[in-house]
Protein backbone atom coordinates (compact mmCIF):
# COMPACT_ATOMS: atom_id res chain seq x y z
CA UNK A 1 0.00 0.00 0.00
CA UNK A 2 1.36 3.37 -1.10
CA UNK A 3 -1.44 5.92 -1.03
CA UNK A 4 -2.15 9.56 -0.34
CA UNK A 5 -5.55 10.56 1.01
CA UNK A 6 -5.74 14.12 -0.26
CA UNK A 7 -7.38 16.93 1.74
CA UNK A 8 -9.44 14.75 4.05
CA UNK A 9 -11.15 16.08 7.15
CA UNK A 10 -9.42 14.11 9.90
CA UNK A 11 -11.63 13.60 12.96
CA UNK A 12 -9.84 11.85 15.82
CA UNK A 13 -11.24 12.36 19.34
CA UNK A 14 -8.25 10.75 21.07
CA UNK A 15 -5.77 13.25 19.64
CA UNK A 16 -8.27 16.11 19.62
CA UNK A 17 -7.87 16.45 15.86
CA UNK A 18 -10.47 17.94 13.56
CA UNK A 19 -8.70 19.46 10.57
CA UNK A 20 -8.18 19.10 6.84
CA UNK A 21 -4.89 17.52 5.79
CA UNK A 22 -3.24 14.93 3.56
CA UNK A 23 -2.41 11.45 4.86
CA UNK A 24 0.40 9.43 3.32
CA UNK A 25 0.05 5.71 4.05
CA UNK A 26 2.86 3.29 3.21
CA UNK A 27 2.80 -0.45 3.93
CA UNK A 28 -0.20 -0.01 6.17
CA UNK A 29 1.42 2.69 8.34
CA UNK A 30 0.58 6.39 8.48
CA UNK A 31 3.92 7.82 7.37
CA UNK A 32 3.04 11.50 7.21
CA UNK A 33 0.18 13.88 7.91
CA UNK A 34 0.35 17.23 6.14
CA UNK A 35 2.50 18.02 3.10
CA UNK A 36 2.77 14.84 1.02
CA UNK A 37 4.70 16.27 -1.92
CA UNK A 38 7.51 13.80 -1.23
CA UNK A 39 5.23 10.75 -1.46
CA UNK A 40 6.64 9.42 -4.72
CA UNK A 41 4.74 6.94 -6.87
CA UNK A 42 1.78 7.01 -4.49
CA UNK A 43 -1.81 6.55 -5.58
CA UNK A 44 -3.70 9.73 -4.82
CA UNK A 45 -7.31 9.61 -3.64
CA UNK A 46 -9.09 12.95 -3.53
CA UNK A 47 -11.08 13.11 -0.28
CA UNK A 48 -12.14 16.73 -0.32
CA UNK A 49 -15.36 16.99 1.68
CA UNK A 50 -14.89 13.50 3.12
CA UNK A 51 -14.21 12.53 6.74
CA UNK A 52 -11.44 10.16 7.82
CA UNK A 53 -11.91 8.71 11.31
CA UNK A 54 -10.36 5.94 13.41
CA UNK A 55 -11.82 2.65 12.23
CA UNK A 56 -15.34 1.98 13.47
CA UNK A 57 -15.99 -1.06 15.68
CA UNK A 58 -19.41 -2.72 15.96
CA UNK A 59 -19.42 -4.51 19.29
CA UNK A 60 -22.68 -6.39 18.69
CA UNK A 61 -22.95 -8.52 15.55
CA UNK A 62 -24.42 -11.95 14.85
CA UNK A 63 -22.35 -13.74 12.20
CA UNK A 64 -24.38 -16.99 12.52
CA UNK A 65 -21.32 -19.17 11.82
CA UNK A 66 -21.04 -21.92 12.97
CA UNK A 67 -24.44 -23.51 12.59
CA UNK A 68 -26.60 -21.05 10.65
CA UNK A 69 -24.56 -20.32 7.56
CA UNK A 70 -27.69 -20.04 5.41
CA UNK A 71 -28.35 -16.72 7.19
CA UNK A 72 -24.80 -15.32 7.31
CA UNK A 73 -21.20 -16.45 7.29
CA UNK A 74 -18.01 -14.92 8.58
CA UNK A 75 -17.13 -14.10 4.97
CA UNK A 76 -20.45 -12.44 4.07
CA UNK A 77 -20.72 -10.72 7.45
CA UNK A 78 -17.27 -9.16 7.24
CA UNK A 79 -18.02 -8.10 3.67
CA UNK A 80 -21.17 -6.37 4.93
CA UNK A 81 -19.14 -4.78 7.72
CA UNK A 82 -16.61 -3.38 5.25
CA UNK A 83 -19.41 -2.00 3.09
CA UNK A 84 -20.92 -0.44 6.19
CA UNK A 85 -17.68 1.30 7.19
CA UNK A 86 -16.54 -0.99 10.02
CA UNK A 87 -12.97 -2.19 10.40
CA UNK A 88 -13.81 -4.40 13.38
CA UNK A 89 -16.83 -6.35 14.60
CA UNK A 90 -17.54 -8.46 17.68
CA UNK A 91 -19.54 -11.61 17.07
CA UNK A 92 -22.10 -12.87 19.56
CA UNK A 93 -22.17 -16.47 20.81
CA UNK A 94 -25.69 -17.61 19.88
CA UNK A 95 -24.30 -19.97 17.26
CA UNK A 96 -24.50 -23.75 17.06
CA UNK A 97 -22.43 -24.81 18.87
CA UNK A 98 -22.32 -21.74 21.07
CA UNK A 99 -19.02 -19.92 21.54
CA UNK A 100 -18.42 -21.67 24.84
CA UNK A 101 -15.33 -23.65 23.90
CA UNK A 102 -11.81 -22.59 22.93
CA UNK A 103 -11.97 -24.52 19.67
CA UNK A 104 -14.92 -22.43 18.45
CA UNK A 105 -13.12 -19.19 19.31
CA UNK A 106 -9.98 -20.30 17.48
CA UNK A 107 -11.93 -21.38 14.40
CA UNK A 108 -13.72 -18.03 14.15
CA UNK A 109 -10.43 -16.13 14.43
CA UNK A 110 -8.71 -18.37 11.87
CA UNK A 111 -11.55 -18.10 9.36
CA UNK A 112 -11.84 -14.33 9.73
CA UNK A 113 -8.18 -13.85 8.84
CA UNK A 114 -8.64 -15.85 5.62
CA UNK A 115 -11.69 -14.08 4.17
CA UNK A 116 -11.80 -10.70 2.41
CA UNK A 117 -8.03 -10.25 2.91
CA UNK A 118 -8.67 -10.08 6.65
CA UNK A 119 -9.56 -6.40 6.26
CA UNK A 120 -12.20 -6.57 9.02
CA UNK A 121 -11.01 -7.69 12.44
CA UNK A 122 -13.36 -10.16 14.13
CA UNK A 123 -13.39 -10.38 17.93
CA UNK A 124 -15.42 -13.23 19.46
CA UNK A 125 -17.69 -12.57 22.42
CA UNK A 126 -17.88 -15.85 24.33
CA UNK A 127 -20.87 -17.27 26.16
CA UNK A 128 -21.26 -16.53 29.86
CA UNK A 129 -22.69 -19.97 30.50
CA UNK A 130 -22.29 -23.37 28.89
CA UNK A 131 -24.62 -23.68 25.94
CA UNK A 132 -26.03 -20.27 26.89
CA UNK A 133 -28.37 -22.19 29.19
CA UNK A 134 -27.83 -19.88 32.17
CA UNK A 135 -26.90 -22.66 34.57
CA UNK A 136 -23.14 -23.25 34.68
CA UNK A 137 -20.36 -20.80 33.85
CA UNK A 138 -18.42 -21.39 30.65
CA UNK A 139 -14.63 -21.88 30.99
CA UNK A 140 -13.98 -18.13 31.02
CA UNK A 141 -10.21 -18.16 31.51
CA UNK A 142 -9.70 -20.66 28.70
CA UNK A 143 -11.95 -18.65 26.39
CA UNK A 144 -10.05 -15.41 26.98
CA UNK A 145 -6.72 -17.13 26.44
CA UNK A 146 -8.08 -18.37 23.11
CA UNK A 147 -9.01 -14.86 21.97
CA UNK A 148 -12.45 -13.99 23.37
CA UNK A 149 -12.70 -10.39 24.60
CA UNK A 150 -15.99 -10.38 26.52
CA UNK A 151 -18.89 -12.52 27.66
CA UNK A 152 -22.59 -12.58 26.86
CA UNK A 153 -25.46 -15.02 26.54
CA UNK A 154 -27.02 -12.54 24.10
CA UNK A 155 -30.38 -13.59 22.80
CA UNK A 156 -31.03 -14.78 26.34
CA UNK A 157 -30.46 -13.05 29.68
CA UNK A 158 -28.50 -14.48 32.58
CA UNK A 159 -31.56 -14.93 34.77
CA UNK A 160 -29.94 -16.58 37.80
CA UNK A 161 -28.58 -13.86 40.09
CA UNK A 162 -25.93 -16.10 41.64
CA UNK A 163 -24.66 -17.17 38.22
CA UNK A 164 -24.51 -13.50 37.19
CA UNK A 165 -22.64 -12.62 40.37
CA UNK A 166 -20.00 -15.28 39.71
CA UNK A 167 -19.73 -14.24 36.07
CA UNK A 168 -19.05 -10.64 37.07
CA UNK A 169 -16.40 -11.77 39.56
CA UNK A 170 -14.53 -14.02 37.12
CA UNK A 171 -14.84 -11.63 34.17
CA UNK A 172 -13.66 -8.82 36.42
CA UNK A 173 -10.48 -10.74 37.19
CA UNK A 174 -9.96 -11.09 33.44
CA UNK A 175 -10.75 -7.38 32.89
CA UNK A 176 -13.55 -8.31 30.49
CA UNK A 177 -17.10 -6.98 30.41
CA UNK A 178 -20.20 -9.07 30.91
CA UNK A 179 -22.68 -7.94 28.25
CA UNK A 180 -26.24 -8.49 29.39
CA UNK A 181 -29.33 -8.98 27.27
CA UNK A 182 -31.43 -7.22 29.91
CA UNK A 183 -34.80 -8.95 30.02
CA UNK A 184 -36.72 -10.66 32.80
CA UNK A 185 -38.23 -13.47 30.77
CA UNK A 186 -40.79 -14.27 33.46
CA UNK A 187 -42.41 -10.96 32.49
CA UNK A 188 -41.84 -11.02 28.74
CA UNK A 189 -42.43 -14.68 27.83
CA UNK A 190 -44.58 -14.97 24.72
CA UNK A 191 -44.36 -11.25 23.91
CA UNK A 192 -43.68 -10.11 20.37
CA UNK A 193 -43.73 -6.29 20.64
CA UNK A 194 -43.67 -3.47 23.17
CA UNK A 195 -46.47 -3.73 25.71
CA UNK A 196 -48.65 -0.65 25.53
CA UNK A 197 -51.29 1.10 23.48
CA UNK A 198 -50.11 -0.32 20.15
CA UNK A 199 -49.92 -3.94 21.35
CA UNK A 200 -53.47 -3.62 22.72
CA UNK A 201 -54.69 -2.07 19.49
CA UNK A 202 -53.04 -4.75 17.34
CA UNK A 203 -54.02 -7.61 19.62
CA UNK A 204 -50.47 -8.88 20.08
CA UNK A 205 -48.83 -10.04 23.33
CA UNK A 206 -46.47 -7.45 24.75
CA UNK A 207 -42.98 -7.21 26.21
CA UNK A 208 -43.16 -4.59 28.98
CA UNK A 209 -40.47 -1.95 29.40
CA UNK A 210 -40.21 -2.89 33.07
CA UNK A 211 -38.90 -6.36 32.11
CA UNK A 212 -35.74 -4.63 30.86
CA UNK A 213 -35.57 -2.18 33.74
CA UNK A 214 -35.99 -4.81 36.48
CA UNK A 215 -33.04 -6.79 35.11
CA UNK A 216 -30.81 -3.72 34.86
CA UNK A 217 -31.72 -2.74 38.42
CA UNK A 218 -30.76 -6.19 39.73
CA UNK A 219 -27.53 -6.22 37.78
CA UNK A 220 -26.47 -2.76 38.95
CA UNK A 221 -26.71 -4.01 42.54
CA UNK A 222 -24.57 -7.02 41.60
CA UNK A 223 -22.00 -4.79 39.91
CA UNK A 224 -21.87 -2.55 42.98
CA UNK A 225 -21.25 -5.66 45.08
CA UNK A 226 -18.68 -7.39 42.84
CA UNK A 227 -16.95 -4.48 41.11
CA UNK A 228 -17.19 -6.32 37.79
CA UNK A 229 -17.45 -4.63 34.39
CA UNK A 230 -21.03 -4.59 33.13
CA UNK A 231 -22.42 -3.53 29.77
CA UNK A 232 -26.10 -3.29 28.84
CA UNK A 233 -26.74 -4.45 25.29
CA UNK A 234 -29.30 -2.70 23.05
CA UNK A 235 -30.84 -0.42 25.71
CA UNK A 236 -34.35 0.61 24.69
CA UNK A 237 -36.42 2.32 27.39
CA UNK A 238 -36.53 5.70 29.11
CA UNK A 239 -36.36 4.01 32.50
CA UNK A 240 -33.30 1.98 31.53
CA UNK A 241 -31.46 5.11 30.39
CA UNK A 242 -32.26 6.73 33.74
CA UNK A 243 -30.93 3.72 35.65
CA UNK A 244 -27.62 3.74 33.78
CA UNK A 245 -27.34 7.52 34.14
CA UNK A 246 -27.69 7.25 37.93
CA UNK A 247 -25.27 4.30 38.12
CA UNK A 248 -22.63 6.37 36.34
CA UNK A 249 -23.21 9.25 38.75
CA UNK A 250 -22.59 6.74 41.56
CA UNK A 251 -19.31 5.68 39.88
CA UNK A 252 -20.52 2.13 39.25
CA UNK A 253 -18.71 0.53 36.25
CA UNK A 254 -21.75 0.32 33.96
CA UNK A 255 -21.77 1.08 30.23
CA UNK A 256 -24.40 0.61 27.56
CA UNK A 257 -25.16 0.67 23.85
CA UNK A 258 -28.11 1.57 21.65
CA UNK A 259 -28.99 0.39 18.15
CA UNK A 260 -29.93 2.62 15.21
CA UNK A 261 -33.40 1.08 15.07
CA UNK A 262 -34.04 2.05 18.68
CA UNK A 263 -33.19 5.70 18.05
CA UNK A 264 -35.15 5.94 14.78
CA UNK A 265 -38.25 3.71 14.98
CA UNK A 266 -41.24 3.34 17.32
CA UNK A 267 -43.82 0.64 17.97
CA UNK A 268 -46.21 2.56 15.73
CA UNK A 269 -44.34 0.95 12.80
CA UNK A 270 -45.81 -2.43 13.67
CA UNK A 271 -49.24 -1.44 12.38
CA UNK A 272 -48.17 -2.96 9.06
CA UNK A 273 -47.45 -6.35 10.70
CA UNK A 274 -44.17 -6.35 8.75
CA UNK A 275 -41.88 -8.87 10.47
CA UNK A 276 -38.85 -6.73 9.64
CA UNK A 277 -40.02 -4.50 12.51
CA UNK A 278 -39.88 -7.39 14.97
CA UNK A 279 -36.82 -7.29 17.21
CA UNK A 280 -35.86 -7.88 20.82
CA UNK A 281 -35.82 -5.56 22.68
CA UNK A 282 -38.88 -4.45 20.76
CA UNK A 283 -39.40 -1.04 19.25
CA UNK A 284 -40.67 1.21 22.02
CA UNK A 285 -42.61 4.50 22.20
CA UNK A 286 -41.76 7.98 20.96
CA UNK A 287 -40.90 8.95 24.55
CA UNK A 288 -38.39 6.09 24.71
CA UNK A 289 -36.80 7.10 21.42
CA UNK A 290 -36.39 10.66 22.66
CA UNK A 291 -34.89 9.36 25.92
CA UNK A 292 -32.23 7.28 24.17
CA UNK A 293 -31.36 10.22 21.90
CA UNK A 294 -30.90 12.39 24.98
CA UNK A 295 -28.84 9.58 26.52
CA UNK A 296 -26.58 9.66 23.51
CA UNK A 297 -26.30 13.43 23.72
CA UNK A 298 -25.36 13.58 27.41
CA UNK A 299 -22.98 10.60 27.31
CA UNK A 300 -25.12 8.17 29.30
CA UNK A 301 -25.14 5.86 26.27
CA UNK A 302 -21.54 5.05 25.36
CA UNK A 303 -21.85 3.10 22.12
CA UNK A 304 -23.84 2.79 18.92
CA UNK A 305 -23.96 -0.89 17.93
CA UNK A 306 -26.08 -2.55 15.28
CA UNK A 307 -27.20 -5.87 16.81
CA UNK A 308 -26.87 -7.09 13.20
CA UNK A 309 -29.17 -10.15 13.20
CA UNK A 310 -29.51 -11.77 9.76
CA UNK A 311 -32.47 -14.02 8.96
CA UNK A 312 -33.39 -15.58 5.65
CA UNK A 313 -36.41 -14.53 3.62
CA UNK A 314 -38.23 -17.72 4.55
CA UNK A 315 -37.52 -17.18 8.25
CA UNK A 316 -39.23 -13.81 8.22
CA UNK A 317 -41.98 -14.56 5.68
CA UNK A 318 -44.35 -16.08 8.27
CA UNK A 319 -47.05 -14.85 10.64
CA UNK A 320 -45.75 -12.10 12.90
CA UNK A 321 -46.06 -14.21 16.03
CA UNK A 322 -43.82 -16.94 14.63
CA UNK A 323 -41.15 -14.80 12.96
CA UNK A 324 -37.72 -14.60 14.62
CA UNK A 325 -36.57 -11.40 16.26
CA UNK A 326 -33.90 -9.24 14.59
CA UNK A 327 -32.81 -7.21 11.59
CA UNK A 328 -29.59 -6.63 9.66
CA UNK A 329 -27.87 -3.36 10.46
CA UNK A 330 -24.23 -3.18 9.39
CA UNK A 331 -24.87 -1.42 6.09
CA UNK A 332 -27.30 1.23 7.33
CA UNK A 333 -25.87 2.22 10.73
CA UNK A 334 -23.67 5.12 9.66
CA UNK A 335 -26.33 6.60 7.38
CA UNK A 336 -28.95 6.44 10.13
CA UNK A 337 -26.61 7.99 12.69
CA UNK A 338 -25.49 10.76 10.35
CA UNK A 339 -29.07 11.54 9.34
CA UNK A 340 -30.92 11.24 12.63
CA UNK A 341 -28.27 12.13 15.20
CA UNK A 342 -25.67 14.38 13.57
CA UNK A 343 -28.18 15.88 11.15
CA UNK A 344 -30.59 16.55 14.01
CA UNK A 345 -27.80 18.02 16.20
CA UNK A 346 -28.01 15.38 18.91
CA UNK A 347 -24.35 14.55 18.26
CA UNK A 348 -21.40 16.25 16.65
CA UNK A 349 -19.33 14.27 14.16
CA UNK A 350 -16.65 13.86 16.83
CA UNK A 351 -19.15 12.49 19.34
CA UNK A 352 -20.48 10.06 16.76
CA UNK A 353 -16.93 8.83 16.11
CA UNK A 354 -16.47 8.29 19.85
CA UNK A 355 -19.56 6.09 20.00
CA UNK A 356 -18.65 4.07 16.91
CA UNK A 357 -14.89 3.81 17.42
CA UNK A 358 -13.34 5.04 20.66
CA UNK A 359 -15.81 3.80 23.27
CA UNK A 360 -16.36 0.25 21.97
CA UNK A 361 -12.63 -0.35 22.01
CA UNK A 362 -12.24 1.16 25.47
CA UNK A 363 -15.03 -0.98 26.93
CA UNK A 364 -13.65 -4.15 25.36
CA UNK A 365 -10.02 -3.47 26.23
CA UNK A 366 -8.92 -3.27 22.60
CA UNK A 367 -5.96 -1.20 21.48
CA UNK A 368 -7.04 2.43 21.04
CA UNK A 369 -6.71 3.88 17.56
CA UNK A 370 -5.03 7.20 16.79
CA UNK A 371 -4.57 8.95 13.47
CA UNK A 372 -0.94 9.83 14.06
CA UNK A 373 2.33 9.41 12.22
CA UNK A 374 3.82 5.98 12.87
CA UNK A 375 0.46 4.43 13.77
CA UNK A 376 -1.18 1.62 11.77
CA UNK A 377 -3.72 2.91 9.24
CA UNK A 378 -7.04 1.68 10.63
CA UNK A 379 -9.51 4.11 9.11
CA UNK A 380 -13.16 4.64 8.24
CA UNK A 381 -13.92 7.07 5.40
CA UNK A 382 -17.30 8.84 5.30
CA UNK A 383 -19.07 11.30 3.06
CA UNK A 384 -21.30 13.44 5.31
CA UNK A 385 -23.18 15.02 2.40
CA UNK A 386 -23.90 12.07 0.14
CA UNK A 387 -27.63 11.40 -0.13
CA UNK A 388 -28.60 7.82 -0.91
CA UNK A 389 -31.53 5.45 -0.80
CA UNK A 390 -31.32 2.15 1.06
CA UNK A 391 -31.69 -0.79 -1.31
CA UNK A 392 -31.55 -4.17 0.42
CA UNK A 393 -30.87 -5.89 -2.90
CA UNK A 394 -27.44 -4.22 -2.90
CA UNK A 395 -26.52 -5.41 0.57
CA UNK A 396 -23.40 -7.54 0.92
CA UNK A 397 -25.02 -9.45 3.77
CA UNK A 398 -26.58 -12.79 2.89
CA UNK A 399 -29.83 -11.65 4.48
CA UNK A 400 -31.96 -8.64 3.56
CA UNK A 401 -34.26 -8.33 6.60
CA UNK A 402 -34.20 -4.56 7.06
CA UNK A 403 -37.07 -2.19 7.85
CA UNK A 404 -35.13 0.65 6.24
CA UNK A 405 -35.46 -0.46 2.62
CA UNK A 406 -36.31 2.61 0.55
CA UNK A 407 -35.31 5.13 3.23
CA UNK A 408 -33.47 8.22 2.04
CA UNK A 409 -30.39 8.97 4.15
CA UNK A 410 -27.71 11.63 4.15
CA UNK A 411 -24.17 10.56 4.99
CA UNK A 412 -22.63 7.24 4.12
CA UNK A 413 -19.44 5.17 4.35
CA UNK A 414 -17.08 5.37 1.38
CA UNK A 415 -14.40 2.92 2.39
CA UNK A 416 -12.12 1.46 5.02
CA UNK A 417 -8.39 0.88 5.38
CA UNK A 418 -7.06 -1.79 7.73
CA UNK A 419 -4.38 -4.47 7.94
CA UNK A 420 -2.66 -3.11 4.86
CA UNK A 421 -5.77 -3.44 2.68
CA UNK A 422 -8.32 -0.99 1.27
CA UNK A 423 -11.99 -1.40 0.53
CA UNK A 424 -14.00 1.20 -1.38
CA UNK A 425 -17.77 1.05 -1.61
CA UNK A 426 -17.84 2.39 -5.17
CA UNK A 427 -20.98 4.39 -4.39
Amino acid sequence: MNIVLRQARIVDPLTGTDRVADLFIHDGIIEKIGDTALAKDAEVVDLRGKIVAPGFCDMHVHLREPGYEYKETIESGTRAAAAGGFTAICCMPNTSPAIDDASVVKNILLTSKKVNNGIVDVHPIAAVTKGREGKELAPMIELVRSGAIGFSDDGAPVMDAEVMRRALEYAGMLNCPVIQHAEDITMSKGGVMNEGFMSTRLGMPGIPAVAEEVMITRDIHLVRYTGGKYHVAHISTRGSVGLVRQAKRDNIPVTCEVTPHHFTLTDESLGSYDTNFKMNPPLRTREDVEAVREGLRDGTIDVIATDHAPHSYDDKEVEFQYAPFGIVGLETAIGLAMTHLVGSTYLTVGQMVEKFSVNPRRILGLRPLRISEGEPANLTILDPDDEWVVDVNRFKSKSKNSPFDGWKLKGCPKGIINNGSMYWTGS
